[in-house]
């Protein structure tokens, strides 16, 4: 068993690395391969140093991030249809950047991330309290998340209705894209990744009794408020800091996890891990497509991502 996940593991992590590889190479401008490998230990060339390179590192961690934020919300709340855009995370960091967009809009491009962090906190505090306070759980937690979405979404909607001028800005934000982000974009959101990551890792045991029910958890010695909480937190951190430097992405955190169990079981070590790979291999490979479809067009990779994920969430649809 230990060497097919091995195997799997190698599969996708190869995958990733051919998908960086085409990352680098495609664009505007084509740059062999080989080429772009060399120039990468070389950091020789302007167009992979200042755009490709940081573009590549940015897919891969935000990819990554989404994915793993939607599997701890799933195992969390229990609903296999849960993710950081259904319950409610993204519509509320969108709804902040929307807001300082549309009514700020000459303010410094930095306060950005942080108003959108700040929404997405908001949300999951909100969340958080519903679980501490009235034991709100599974589908009825989800569906409050779906609620608080659909109120930020009408309030975005609006805005967009009365300031016109600034709707296209708005727009590419709420649809996700990773065009124009420099290094100092990547490390806005690589401290939380890595701050977030052990303590994931060392959950994941308390997530797998958690799976069990409520009462069985309790009964087992697990504080489960608390670890809902720290892990609902956990959550928000990776998709907040996400979402504040590329925007809305919807689908990687639900369809990730899925295609993750189906990879390798339901221990949620395996889960989170295999989450995080193939998060960043599909939002690395649609960022190529992203590029490559008609160069110079630069597609929102958002865009690409929902053409992918609609259809396997109708697919989920049919099997649960």
């Amino acid at each position: 068993m230990i060497g097919r996940l091995t195997f799997r593991y190698g599969i996708v992590v190869i995958l990733i690395l051919i998908s960086a590889i085409a990352s680098l190479s495609i664009g505007a401008v084509w740059i062999n391969p080989i080429e772009a490998v060399k120039s990468l230990f070389a950091q020789d060339n302007f167009i992979l140093n200042e755009y490709r390179i940081p573009r590549m590192i940015l897919a891969i961690i935000v990819g990554s991030s989404l994915a793993i934020s939607g599997a701890l919300i799933q195992g969390v709340v229990r609903n296999a249809l849960a993710s950081p855009d259904v319950i409610g995370i993204t519509k509320g960091a969108s709804l902040s950047a929307v807001s300082i967009i549309m009514l700020f809009p000459s303010a410094p491009l930095f306060i950005l991330p942080f108003g959108s962090f700040a929404g997405a906190l908001c949300v999951s505090l909100i969340l958080t309290l519903l679980i501490a306070k009235f034991n709100v759980k599974g589908s009825k937690l989800a569906l409050i998340g779906l609620a608080i979405g659909a109120i930020c979404t009408a309030v975005v909607q609006y805005l967009l209705i009365r300031n016109p001028q600034d709707a296209n800005t708005a727009l590419v934000w709420l649809t996700g894209s990773l065009y124009g982000h420099s290094m100092s974009n990547v490390l806005v959101i690589l401290p939380w990744f890595i701050l977030a990551l052990p303590i994931i890792f060392y959950y994941c045991h308390q997530l797998d009794i958690l799976t069990l029910g409520d009462d069985i958890a309790i009964a087992l010695g697990t504080k489960v408020k608390k670890i809902k909480m720290i892990l609902l937190l956990l959550a928000v951190i990776l998709a907040g800091a996400s979402i504040s430097v590329v925007g809305g992405l919807s689908f990687l955190g639900l369809i990730s996890p899925h295609i993750a169990r189906r990879i390798v079981g339901h221990k949620h070590v395996h889960i989170t891990i295999m989450s995080g790979l193939i998060g960043a291999l599909i939002l690395s490979i649609s960022d190529c497509l992203a590029r490559g479809i008609h160069p110079p067009i630069d597609i929102p990779v958002g865009v690409v991502v929902a053409i992918v994920g609609v259809p396997y969430f109708l697919f989920l649809l049919r099997k649960i």
